[in-house]
């Protein structure tokens, strides 16, 4: 079973299963595809996590950590230095060392079994003949066009050939991409003489070439010249050859907490995943009738206890030492459940933790750049532009979830490297990300700005297991929202019985009551997004309650796909997320 948020992906992910590939070769295939047909949700340059189990050990989850740390020159003072009061959400200087080609590619040597030119067949395929474009992607160059046309050329000869915005349907290509994975390949292929060498050798040797070699060379100096921030300045990025070299993606065991009889798996808190489930365990003190995302109680509980987890987030998470057996320890759930009221909270409420200091981060409503006054307000094509305070959705990130008839089981959200992220690299055919702008620069922070360190990502797949053995392989597009989106579908299927369709298609809604992660990280106090399927009594009882409610649209919240092993019987289920039209599961 595949599910993925776009057909394309899933058609390939599931192409490999029906010729003898386990989920790890289809999940590879998938996600380079979704490289070339969601390039304004996700790109090489960008970055991913995943977290997976093998049918050899279906007991043990696994995080696939693909997340680069910022360059070596990117300090606080450098930046501080350069006029910025916050890291830019577009522009080199937003960019983390890219680092999804090589989690990827590091997943397909050590737990795939298809040779590296098979699986990147398919992306080559659609990316040198064509494919059919979304709209989606269409109305994002659009919402750039000025901005590339003026201040980035080289993204407007790769997206607006001709100086035309593509037509939703129209056949796009991506020749200069195809030519980079190409590339990657030929660097494991044996020259004359040589001896062939295993698929692995084959494989590191592509790795090797992508931090190594053309790639990174073409990157550094193409990024070196000054080009337009998000901050509305022109400034040069830092990332150097050598830091694509020191970079390399690895493994790591996955943060987990019991719910109701389940096992739920997550990245450590370098990433937001331990956020859901510090909010499982606030709510795990509640009884069923407070855990219906349905009702307005339900909704009310499930929205105060998402605010004092994520103040927790803002608080202690990021790529350093976090009391994480604290936060999440049943005793420091009591204490913050004793919090939640019947009205809602407009406070940022972080917990006090013995021998930590929480840290305040600013809390702004409104953001105008330094630079504003002198050069005009900043453009509009920022980093991951999800679901606005207003409730209009712009965009979002990536997703696949596979499993095989083994019981290897993956959940992985690749993201970054938007084409609205920073100027296309000539010749490759993408740019970098811009995931250092979830990191502050105030100095106090767990999550600062911090050369070689990993910046707190919000990229958050999540894997159950019942019983010793994975169940689900959960995840979402949405940056603040996807462990939100995800909380609804776990206590509608846990605690509500619902099947896997029906929660991903049942009304979404999150808050807006916390510090946005991404550029110009603003908050809404008491803020409420909610999908108005979940009925005017209910919305009302919220807005009764204190909640600041926005209406997003019947059909606007949640990205959600999934693939469920039953347990007990071991039937497989897939489903994937109806709103926009593009998701899509399959399976046989």
């Amino acid at each position: 079973m595949t599910a993925s948020t776009h057909w394309l992906a899933t058609a390939s992910a599931q192409a490999v299963l029906e010729r003898g590939g386990n989920a790890f070769d289809a999940a590879v295939a998938g996600a380079f595809v979704l490289h070339v047909v969601e390039p304004h949700l996700n790109g090489p340059g960008g970055d991913m996590t995943a977290v997976f189990v093998t049918a050899g050990n279906p007991s043990e989850p696994v995080v696939l950590m693909g997340q680069g740390p910022a360059p070596a020159a990117a300090t606080r003072e450098h930046y501080l230095a350069e006029g910025l009061d916050l890291v830019p959400g577009a522009g080199a200087l937003a960019a983390a060392v890219p680092a999804a080609v090589d989690a990827w590619l590091l997943l397909l040597r050590d737990h795939g079994t298809w040779e590296l030119a098979d699986v990147l067949s398919f992306a080559i395929g659609y990316a040198r003949d064509g494919h059919p474009v979304l709209d989606r992607v269409c109305s994002t160059i659009a919402s750039v066009a000025g901005l590339f046309t003026e201040h980035w050329p080289t993204s407007a000869a790769l997206w607006m050939p001709d100086g035309q915005v593509p037509a939703g349907g129209d056949l796009v290509k991506n020749p200069a991409y195809a030519g980079v994975l190409e590339r990657l390949i030929a660097a494991g292929e044996p020259g004359a003489g040589e001896e062939t060498g295993t698929r692995e050798a084959r494989i590191d040797a592509a790795r090797l070439e992508w931090r190594g070699g053309f790639v990174a060379k073409a990157a550094v100096e193409f990024l070196a010249k000054p080009h337009r921030h998000s901050s509305g300045t022109d400034h040069a990025g830092v990332i150097t050859e050598a830091d694509f070299a020191a970079f390399s993606a690895g493994y790591e065991p996955a943060a987990t907490l019991e719910f109701r009889g389940f096992t739920i798996a997550k990245t450590g808190p370098w990433g937001q995943g331990p956020a859901l489930l510090q909010t499982l365990a606030i709510l795990d003190g509640f009884g069923d009738d407070f855990l219906d995302p349905s009702t307005a109680l339900g909704a009310h509980t499930i929205l105060e206890a998402q605010k004092l987890a994520i103040a927790d987030r803002e608080a202690y998470y990021g790529d350093a030492s976090v009391p994480l057996d604290y936060l999440l320890s049943q005793c420091y759930a009591a204490e913050r459940r004793q919090l939640m009221g019947e009205q809602a909270s407009h406070e940022f409420r972080p917990g006090l933790v013995p021998g930590h200091k929480p840290f305040l981060p600013p809390l702004r409503t409104e953001y105008l750049p330094p630079s504003a006054a002198e050069r005009g307000p900043a453009f509009a094509g920022v980093g991951e532009p999800t679901v606005m305070p207003t409730g209009e959705t712009r965009g979002d990130t990536c997703h696949i979830d596979v499993v095989d008839q083994w019981g290897n089981m993956v959940s992985a959200t690749p993201s970054g490297g938007w084409l609205q992220s920073s100027p296309a690299i000539p010749g490759l055919g993408f740019c970098l990300g811009t995931r250092l702008q979830m990191t502050w620069l105030e100095d106090n922070a767990p999550s600062a700005l911090t050369p070689g360190r990993r910046p707190r990502t919000t990229l958050s797949p999540t894997l159950v297991l019942k019983d010793g053995k994975a169940v689900v392989a959960l995840g979402s597009p949405g940056g603040d929202q996807q462990d939100q989106w995800q909380l609804l579908y776990l206590l509608r299927t846990i605690v509500g019985g619902y099947e896997p369709q029906q929660a991903i298609d049942a009304p979404a809604f999150h808050t807006t009551s916390v510090p946005g992660s991404f550029w110009p990280r603003t908050w809404t106090p008491g803020g409420a997004v909610v999908e108005d399927r979940l009925g005017e009594d209910v919305i009302t009882e919220l807005q009764e309650r204190g909640h600041v409610v926005t209406r997003a649209g019947d059909w606007a919240l949640g990205r959600l796909s999934a693939v469920v092993r039953k347990p007990g019987t071991g039937v497989l289920i897939a489903a994937a997320n109806p709103r926009g039209a593009q998701g899509y599961a399959a399976g046989r």
